[in-house]
């Protein structure tokens, strides 16, 4: 029996070398992996002795050779190959162990700018090999994962072989990696981002390198308009291979997991956890939700945030000076909805902020950058089901991707294009600074909430949020009664335009100074009609000449 090992990735690969040699199976290697073999003083066959052919064109063809595809692909049962494999003399290869260099590790450093690096790490040798064993799963086992060495030896060493079930298994595992892996050259070759490629590892070997794709090429083809769309001609999405089996989706009949896409660096891959049960769908979701709101709403406004988060929607939000002061804020909007939300600052958690979460109803999550000396045992006497957890800030994806019935709606994720200062007065009053404050966080919130949608903020706190509603009027009242007059004096958001002005009354009813809103696109006439309104009523209004829907 006869393997060949050739690895960018070499954990476990000696250990499996031994095993396989005291087996009593033949070993085959090149590069940097045969020298780490050999340096164990494990028996072992150079390819370039193999084939008999030494790597040339700067190692770019080593493996590609009669004596390495004819052992890989030959098929045992067929007296042709057979023939040809003693006319040629070559010998069967029953096990292959490869992995590639993980082209696209770092896919927004590329370049066609500096493209000759990049293209030295597209591996051509080592996914010929992968595929070649892989067509070849009848006789041949293909290995691409190191977590995979162990369950094979096992069987070697059990059975002297690797049994058909696994073979088809591996063959399986081999085909998604370098799907994978052509995916993220594929997606460079499309796209026009970045500086230059990644830097090469000192230890590199071009020839023996590991497996990568990226959620979705950032490639660009020519807009309407004469310029560049930003969204791709073609669309990619790989997702890791090993997910995150969750307790259950949705609901509990629903099964569930976690993926991560492919060269994607999400915040919960590096969350930590210090207490309460695993994470669920619904606790994910909305932990994201959450999650990206707190550190949005503290960029705009360059203080502290948190968000607390029900079914996907902020049922509280608010900015302040301290943590604990936008937490209690927030809590404050609706302590009904709150409790078993999901609760996200942007600061760290002090003791002062554990002392307003205790008293209050309690989360199922907290999530924060950090927590102060003491305060996670202090949560956990207290709160010992919430969850806890602390991640690093969030990084949106380059691109929203929502699945339909049979394919993808894609889009540029959601951003605030207009700044406050650009949006028109249209009202023959001009609001106050404070007012035009809060504004700009009603009007913020309001992106962030699923239309329609109508935010009532006063002193940097969303005291009413109307949430999901088919009709702008019956938000505005929701967002009222929720607000219970805590607004009065403060502004008025909508998702977008007031269509009649029955909803400029509505939010003069709750004691608003200032309204915000996109405007009609068209700036038709029927403006007029909502501007003469807030004329009336007293109110100034702001036009951001900006939609902001959310579904």
């Amino acid at each position: 029996m006869r393997a060949l090992l050739s690895v960018y990735d070499k954990s476990g690969i000696v250990h499996l070398a031994r095993g396989l040699a005291a087996a009593g199976w033949d070993l085959v290697s090149s590069g940097g992996t045969a020298r780490a073999i050999a340096a164990e003083d494990i028996a072992v066959t150079d390819v370039a002795e193999l084939t008999g052919a030494p790597a040339i064109l700067g190692h770019r063809v080593m493996t590609l050779h009669p004596k390495v595809h004819g052992g890989l692909l030959a098929d045992r049962d067929d007296p042709e190959h057979q023939a040809d494999m003693a006319a040629h003399d070559i010998s069967p290869i029953d096990l292959l162990v490869s992995n590639l260099y993980p082209f696209g590790s770092n896919p927004t450093a590329f370049s066609h700018g500096g493209s000759a690096g990049a293209v030295d790490l597209i591996d051509i040798g080592g996914p010929a090999m992968i595929r070649a064993a892989a067509k070849n799963h009848a006789h041949v086992a293909v290995v691409v994962d190191p977590a995979d060495y162990g369950p094979v030896l096992a069987e070697v060493q059990t059975s002297g072989v690797v049994s058909e079930t696994t073979r088809i298994a591996l063959a399986a595992k081999a085909f998604a990696t370098t799907a994978a892996y052509d995916t993220a050259i594929a997606a460079w070759f499309a796209a026009d981002i970045g500086t230059g490629p990644p830097p090469e590892p000192a230890d590199a070997e071009p020839a023996e390198p590991a497996d990568l794709a990226v959620p979705a090429d950032a490639a660009t083809r020519p807009a309407a308009d004469g310029g560049t769309d930003p969204l791709p001609s073609t669309l990619r999405i790989t997702a890791g291979r090993d997910p995150i089996a969750l307790r259950y989706g949705e609901n509990p009949h629903q099964r569930a997991a976690l993926y991560r896409t492919e060269g994607a660096d999400p915040w919960w891959a590096h969350v930590t956890q210090h207490s309460g049960l695993a994470l669920s769908y619904l606790n994910l979701y909305d932990a994201d939700a959450a999650w990206l709101l707190a550190h949005d709403l503290a960029r705009a406004t360059g203080q502290v945030a948190c968000a607390i988060v029900k079914h996907a929607n902020p049922c509280g939000a608010a900015v302040a000076s301290t943590a604990a002061e936008a937490y209690q804020a927030a809590f404050d909007c609706d302590p009904r909805s709150a409790f078993g939300g999901i609760v996200a600052t942007s600061a760290p958690i002090d003791a002062a902020t554990v002392d307003e979460m205790v008293a209050a109803a309690q989360a199922d999550v907290v999530i924060a950058p950090g927590y102060d000396d003491g305060v996670i045992d202090a949560l956990r006497a207290k709160r010992k089901n919430t969850r806890l957890l602390d991640a690093p800030a969030p990084t949106p994806d380059p691109l929203h991707v929502r699945p339909v019935t049979g394919g993808y709606l894609v889009q540029e994720p959601h951003r605030f294009v207009s700044p406050p200062e650009s949006w028109r007065v249209v009202t023959t009053r001009q609001p106050t600074d404070p007012e035009r404050a809060d504004a700009a966080l009603a009007f913020r919130l309001c992106g962030w909430v699923t239309s329609n949608s109508i935010v009532l903020v006063r002193g940097g706190v969303a005291w009413g949020i109307g949430a999901g509603q088919q009709n702008r009027v019956e938000a505005g009242q929701i967002a009222t009664a929720k607000a219970a007059g805590r607004a009065a004096g403060g502004a008025c958001a909508s998702d977008a335009f007031f269509p009649f002005p029955d909803g400029i009354e509505a939010a003069a009813a709750a004691g608003v100074a200032v309204v915000v809103q996109p405007g009609r696109p068209d700036g038709s006439a029927r403006d007029d009609e909502i501007i003469a309104k807030a004329d009336e009523l007293g109110l100034a209004m702001l036009f951001t000449g900006e939609r902001h829907f959310l579904h």
